[in-house]
């Protein structure tokens, strides 16, 4: 990993209408940067706004305002035919629900070189076929399985052909949309290794989004909670799990299943209540550094307790 930036989120908004004069905040200021070789987990639950950033950054929904730096240029715009393309290869995505991402007329080896077909990134059908096999071994399965139809797999082997589709572009960076979240838990394992062995034989970048906090844990150098749109703490995995300081992100953590029955009956459960903080006019937030790399989204009065808490720990 290197402090190279891939990409750069600046206060990026998503707002959609959800009526006349009503409107849905879905992403609200959010910022954030990935380096180059890291994976960066993006965490909250449902509903919170994770998977329309994640969208939203692919280009799949065009942004209310703000701005995303992916490679050295603003991508959040209109494109040329060539730097779309350079996004569309450069950047890929691993969808939640490895049934509905799959077209079920489509055969294997047309769903895996669909993408490359499009961006014209081989001279011709054979040199691509060959890739395309490297790709279905690289995930796991096999050549066989290239003229089957999508119906015909179990859900680990669908979510397999769907990371095998974003690979064969040969990307920089994969935006991972809970991809294990539609998984049975004896299959969850199995693809989240996958995912952590490929990032490292081909020195991946993985924005890695879930509502399951001890995967991301496992998984993420960096980790960032969200919250009704906003990123309310970001530092590495091992400062948040430790050491959270945001009320929801504690809460978040509380919730966390103990695999140990003696010890899940003394887990206590921490509710968050968004009204707790009491912001008005005079005492509204914003993103503090608490420590060193460590970001919180607090008022300064909330900061400055949460300072003296954590020098007195």
């Amino acid at each position: 990993m290197t402090d190279d930036k891939i990409l750069e989120v600046n206060h990026l908004c998503k707002y959609f209408s959800s009526g006349k004069k009503s409107v849905m905040k879905a992403v609200d200021d959010v910022s954030f940067f990935v380096k180059r070789g890291e994976t960066f987990g993006l965490v909250g639950e449902s509903g919170c706004g994770k998977t329309t950033t994640g969208r939203t950054i692919i280009r799949l929904y065009k942004p209310t305002s703000g701005e995303v730096i992916f490679n050295g240029k603003r991508i959040d715009g209109r494109l040329s035919k060539e730097d779309s393309r350079a996004v569309t290869s450069k950047m890929q995505m691993i969808f939640q629900d490895p049934i509905a991402s799959l077209n079920p007329r489509m055969t294997v080896e047309e769903i895996i070189c669909e993408g490359a077909k499009i961006n014209k990134l081989f001279p011709d059908k054979e040199s691509m076929r060959k890739r395309m096999y490297e790709m279905l071994d690289l995930v796991g399965l096999t050549r066989e399985h290239a003229t089957r139809y999508p119906h015909e797999f179990s859900g680990g082997q669908r979510q397999r052909i769907g990371i095998a589709r974003a690979l064969i572009t040969q990307p920089d960076m994969i935006i991972a949309d809970e991809p294990i979240s539609a998984l049975d838990v004896s299959i969850q394992a199995q693809v989240l290794n996958l995912l952590n062995d490929l990032r490292k034989d081909l020195g991946l970048t993985i924005l890695f989004i879930a509502h399951d906090l001890s995967v991301v844990k496992y998984f993420s150098d960096r980790v960032a909670v969200m919250n009704r749109g906003r990123i309310v703490e970001l530092s590495s995995a091992s400062q948040v799990y430790d050491h959270p300081v945001h009320p929801y992100t504690k809460s978040l953590l509380s919730a966390i299943p103990i695999p140990n029955p003696r010890v899940e009956k003394q887990r206590k459960r921490v509710d968050y209540d968004p009204g707790m903080h009491g912001y008005d006019a005079s005492n509204q937030p914003s993103m503090y550094e608490i420590e060193p790399g460590h970001f919180v989204f607090l008022s300064e009065k909330e900061f400055a307790d949460a300072k003296k808490q954590l020098a007195a720990q």
